[in-house]
């Protein structure tokens, strides 16, 4: 068990989940209103009552019977006054006597319950998952329904990490328990392990320096191709920082996208820190070949900086001696440190004097060509890639989102694609300047299909606009929901959209549904003091319904959550409530980028009767003492809910763990892990397993029944992602190190 407080990380890091995290300027003022809005696309219309309520519809929860904890999390600083944090007011109800009542909708209607639904659950359509070989894991939590609930038998529920030396960062394995292997990652990871046909990828820096023309010093967002049998590194897809710096590319958090990765075209697909849509081939250079219209990539080897101190300066020299066709020691050695030992016979061919060169050279057994290039102060050499690299990824094709459709990704992309048939969808990471208040892309989009194949863009979509309140770092869920395939984005205005999931018309998409998930009356404070939200989780499919939560970059702390069940079969604007003027009630004013409904300009929120909403989680008075007490409170968060046997579990940025009934919303128990969780659970072989920032993972029975954790076993440092099973083993990437736990009878 912890101490009291778990430790509170004093850097920003970031997500990846998924998850993500971006910075925020200390004490920066609030922003105004903008002075136009995006336009909204069209929308089924909506009868609003004759006589609207002037008070926020009620949304409950089921009543449970009181739950005890360990205690609660308080934060640390800048904590928002709780006048600031709480919600719009709801209607709480009080404790009833067993049988209870089902939950309500903000429409008054009965939610779903376990026994007896009271909507219409959409069909789901299975064909929505990608073809994946039984047991493998092939993109960001298993399938396009995002529901992190793997089936295996066997999986530890005890192991021990062993230890490493401090050094070296060599594993010692000789104290370790049930792990199979230990790899190394970079310092910071965020991005969620995948396994796929023999053969493992994580996101992350370039911590552990697998190049040789890359060390680790050198900072890069890097993908990692490891084998699955026993760890061995066996490729790397290396991707520079920006030069823009840390507005779009911030540093040291590497790739925080998980990859999605095609078996039977054994091909692989992600978003790079740099925002570039990329495919590569899964089998790297092992293959033989240099596949795809992408072919003679370039790799840097180093550079060499001009010194204005003549008796200090290297590239003078360097550039007279290829000139008159030679290589100075100095350019050998460089060449030798970056992995590339040049023969005597190195011949230099003059391609442009003063500025352009090229090394032919047989390295190995092949005939090699290294060009160099003298830009400004700068001398760059590189080197062609090609099938004698088994190290470096072999890529296919590549899409430049910033270049080719203008966005402004703020800090990062970490949106995790998926795929049906043959459309991928992902999301761009379009947001906010450096100032946090200027949105310098408002007309670039946020929503994106594109040809897995070829990278040709099929439609693109605009909606959250000027609205975008950070940054957008969720990921794309598919199903076919009421025999209509939908793909669900959640925007950076925190509103989740569903887009008919096909390759759209005249190069726009079909616009099903919209939500917005946060009280019409919240408002967004720059530097999380608000009670606004964002959407960085995933939504999930289960049942026909879709679950999500929101919150906001881990940076802003933490503050008030919601976690809804919303119906996907219904059409239009679906949200709880719509936002009206005394003016006119009769017309649904203009969204509002930091507030929805500011009273003061005669603005209300009145019920929605197209509402969509199944239930509602936000605070709910378990001991029925009248008080909303910190274990009551669902919180931000940036985990994704996986849901089984009904039974549905998600963190929050607090530290709490939670357990509600998925059909109802009924909150089942709560456990304080007393850190920060920045990933979700996994669900498998009647367990649950969820890690937090302390480095723990804890491990529950799946049940209802409230209950201590079977296990609490420490990783060494913190857990930022979230654990997956494929082929009966169990993964966990802390930070450094991804682990493969199994028993050793189990093999």
């Amino acid at each position: 068990m912890k101490n009291i407080y778990g430790t509170w990380m004093m850097i920003f890091t970031s997500l990846v989940l998924g998850t993500m995290a971006s910075a925020m300027v200390s004490g920066c003022q609030q922003s105004q209103p903008p002075a136009s809005v995006e336009e909204e696309p069209a929308q089924p219309e909506i009868e609003i009552p004759a006589t609207p309520s002037e008070t926020p519809p009620a949304i409950e929860s089921a009543p449970v019977e009181p739950a005890t904890t360990d205690g609660d999390k308080k934060p640390e600083s800048d904590s928002p006054p709780a006048e600031e944090t709480k919600p719009v007011p709801e209607v709480k109800p009080e404790p009833e006597p067993k049988p209870e009542p089902e939950a309500k909708n903000p429409n008054g209607d009965a939610a779903v319950s376990a026994d007896k639904p009271a909507v219409k659950l959409a069909a789901v359509d299975k064909s929505a998952n990608a073809q994946i070989k039984p047991g493998d894991w092939t993109q960001w939590l298993g399938t396009a329904f995002r529901n992190n609930v793997p089936e295996a038998k066997n999986i530890p529920t005890e192991w021990d990490i062993g230890a490493f030396d401090r050094k070296s960062g060599e594993w010692q394995k000789d104290d370790a328990k049930n792990v199979k292997w230990v790899a190394r990652l970079g310092s910071q990871s965020y991005g969620n392990p995948v396994i796929a046909d023999g053969q493992i990828y994580a996101g992350t820096n370039n911590g552990a320096g697998y190049l040789k023309r890359y060390p680790y010093d050198v900072d890069l967002g890097c993908l990692l191709c490891f084998r699955e049998s026993d760890g061995q590194f066996l490729w790397q897809h290396s991707n520079e920082k920006l030069p823009t710096g840390r507005v779009h590319d911030w540093e040291l958090q590497g790739v925080c996208a998980t990859p999605f990765v095609e078996i039977e075209t054994k091909r692989l697909w992600y978003i790079t820190n740099r925002g570039h849509v990329v495919c590569l081939d899964a089998e790297g250079f092992y293959d033989d070949e240099d596949d795809g219209p992408v072919k003679n990539e370039l790799g840097r080897l180093f550079d060499v900086m001009r010194n204005e101190d003549p008796n200090a300066d290297q590239v003078g020299g360097m550039v007279t001696a290829l000139n008159e066709g030679k290589l100075t020691d100095q350019l050998r050695t460089n060449f030798a440190a970056a992995g590339v030992e040049l023969p005597e016979d190195a011949a230099v061919n003059i391609g442009e004097a003063d500025k352009k060169w090229t090394v032919a050279a047989k390295v190995g057994s092949s005939e090699r060509e290294f060009p160099i290039n003298l830009v400004g102060p700068k001398l760059s050499a590189y080197k062609v890639i090609t099938p004698d690299d088994k190290d470096e990824a072999d890529v296919i094709w590549s899409f430049d989102m910033m270049k080719e459709l203008g966005v402004s990704q703020h800090n990062m992309c970490s949106s995790s694609i998926t795929i049906l048939d043959d459309v991928m969808f992902l999301i761009t990471g379009n947001g906010v300047d450096e100032s946090h208040l200027n949105i310098p892309a408002p007309e670039a989009p946020s929503f994106v299909a594109m040809d897995k194949n070829t990278g040709e863009v099929y439609w693109t979509d605009k909606s959250p606009g000027i609205n975008i309140l950070h940054g957008q770092w969720s990921s794309p869920t598919v199903a076919v929901l009421g025999g209509v395939p939908q793909v669900l984005f959640a925007g950076g205005d925190s509103w989740l959209y569903s887009f008919r999931a096909d390759k759209g018309t005249d190069g726009k998409p079909e616009l099903l549904w919209k939500f917005d998930a946060n009280p019409k009356e919240s408002k967004y404070i720059l530097g999380g003091r608000g009670t606004r939200n964002e959407i960085i989780a995933t939504p999930v499919i289960y049942d026909g319904l879709v679950y999500m939560a929101v919150g906001q970059d881990p940076e802003h702390g933490e503050g008030i959550g919601h976690l809804w069940c919303v119906d996907p079969t219904k059409r239009g604007d679906v949200s709880p409530q719509l936002a009206v003027n005394v003016a006119d009630r009769t017309k649904p004013i203009s969204v509002k980028r930091l507030q929805a409904v500011v009273p003061e300009e005669g603005d209300l929120a009145i019920d929605n009767p197209n509402s969509a909403v199944v239930w509602h989680f936000s605070e709910f008075d378990r001991d029925g003492n009248g008080k909303i007490d910190f274990e009551e409170t669902m919180h931000r968060t940036i985990g994704t809910v996986a849901i089984k046997d009904d039974l549905l579990f998600i963190s929050d940025f607090s530290g709490l763990f939670h357990c509600l009934d998925a059909k109802t919303g009924k909150p089942y128990w709560v456990y304080d892990m007393l850190a920060a969780a920045w990933g979700s659970p996994l669900i498998v072989d009647g367990k649950v397993y969820i890690g937090d920032e302390d480095g723990d993972i804890a491990i529950f029975n799946l049940s209802a029944e409230e209950q201590e954790p079977l296990n609490e076993i420490n990783m060494d440092n913190a857990v930022y992602t979230t654990p997956v099973v494929a082929n009966g083993v169990l993964y966990i990437a802390n930070k450094s190190y991804i682990f493969a736990i199994q028993e050793p009878s189990a093999e």
